[in-house]
């Protein structure tokens, strides 16, 4: 689940004191003599409350019905809270999880931290070579493991079928034709075009890749996010705003988004496959037929998504690190992805996964691993997770008109060479 990935990292800019109930405050430890697993697995779940949660708390559940004498505590954390909340309880030493899911970009952060535990030649890997190449390259760090991919994804354009009949419109490939798209929804039916959600930088980023751009190269060692692809990134989606092709939002977009979407005032947004659940919980897609799902339109330098994704890692200071490492394994079985794609659509991180009956036939899944196959991976370094809070604040104030899309991004840019030393 993405709600707010630059909220998160605004949150983590932030001292917040550490509170939540962790496998390592005690208890029993591991395993017996006999070999069997035994004591408590705290599992700190990130998913959405209300419809990725529910699937997860149960299979956490079921891994007791393998190994009867494990308890696993099942905590879902917010999101946007969790990044910070974890590192507060792995610095201080009380209160972290066995094992977390964790975004993507906060893996090497934490690894480099020495907060994860190292997984290979543990359980925790089985059948490492079936996993999708682009999601396990975000689970190493100088030279080790230090997380299992449990899904991946990246973004399109959901759309709203009945409107684009009623407008006579076809689906936009380009951001030329997003714009003339929703200037004859706004006149055929009175509704906005695009919800362009406008309090997270992550939303950014497609616009960033299809004009060529990016936030570093890391190879280089160098910022780009202010060069002249960034500030292009920035006026396409200024213009999207002031040419009233999309509204916009500074605070709570999640919410508005979903909302406004779910109710028919707006025709598009631009989302992923996490949000699929909730989106067919709103009035407008009782009849799930009606949400539509296309590539982001593409910029003047092709079509771009970033890679995004959950991996889930387990806490170096555990006490129950054979249990953990086997809890691990059992949320990234092939058969229990299956079940998560069945019932959320949510993307396997196993090859093996997608010819499996129930995820080959699923629509959003067959949509989405092409799109999946194609995205732009984000640097795998420790501060990728830190990159979005100086941007994000330079991203609203452009679409609000505070800051030119040059300043923005020359901000932007500063930023980051403080916090990555020694890069150009």
């Amino acid at each position: 689940m993405r709600r707010g990935i630059a909220a998160t990292a605004l949150v983590a800019a932030m001292a917040l004191s550490a509170t939540a109930c962790g496998g390592n405050d005690g208890g029993d430890a591991g395993k017996k003599s006999s070999g069997e697993l035994s004591g408590t697995v705290t599992w700190w779940d990130t998913s959405t409350v209300g419809s990725e949660d529910k699937v997860f708390k149960k299979l956490a559940e079921d891994f007791t019905k393998l190994h009867p004498k494990v308890t696993v505590k099942y905590v879902n954390v917010p999101f946007g809270e969790a990044q910070n909340k974890f590192k507060n309880a792995a610095q201080s030493g009380s209160g972290a999880p066995d094992v977390i899911r964790s975004e993507v970009a906060w893996t090497p952060e934490f690894a480099d931290l020495g907060y994860l535990a190292p997984l290979d030649g543990t359980a925790a890997l089985k059948n490492e070579d079936d996993f999708l190449k682009q999601a396990a390259a975000s689970t190493k760090y100088n030279g080790k493991t230090y997380a299992v991919p449990q899904v991946i994804d990246s973004m399109g354009i959901f759309y709203n079928k009945k409107i684009f009949k009623e407008a006579s419109v076809e689906v936009p490939k380009t951001i030329d034709e997003l714009k003339s798209v929703s200037t004859k929804i706004k006149d055929k039916t009175g509704k906005t075009g695009l919800y362009l959600r406008g309090d997270d930088a992550y939303w950014f980023l497609s616009f960033l890749y299809g004009e060529g751009g990016d936030l570093v190269d890391a190879k280089a060692k160098k910022v780009t996010v202010d060069n002249a692809e960034g500030v292009k990134a920035m006026k396409v989606v200024k213009d999207l705003v002031d040419s009233k092709a999309a509204i916009t939002d500074a605070t709570n977009g999640w919410d508005n988004m979903q909302a406004a979407f779910k109710d028919g005032k707006v025709a598009m947004m631009i989302n992923g496959p996490w949000a699929v659940s909730d989106t067919y919980a709103g009035n407008e897609f009782k009849d799930k037929a009606n949400l539509g799902i296309a590539p982001v339109p593409a910029g003047s330098a092709g079509q771009g998504a970033p890679q995004g994704g959950h991996n889930l890692a387990v806490y170096a200071g555990s006490k129950n690190l054979d249990a953990s490492y086997a809890f691990t394994e059992y949320m990234t079985s092939a058969e229990n992805q299956a079940k998560v794609a069945q019932q959320l659509s949510l993307l396997p991180t196993r090859n093996s996964v997608y010819s499996q009956p129930g995820v080959a036939s699923n629509e959003i899944v067959g949509f989405f691993r092409p799109v999946v196959d194609k995205a732009v991976e984000r640097p795998w370094i420790p501060e990728t997770g830190s990159l979005f809070a100086p941007l994000v604040t330079e991203y609203t104030k452009v679409l609000t008109g505070q800051t030119t899309p040059e300043k923005g991004v020359k901000t932007t840019g500063d930023a980051y060479r403080k916090l990555l030393k020694d890069w150009k």
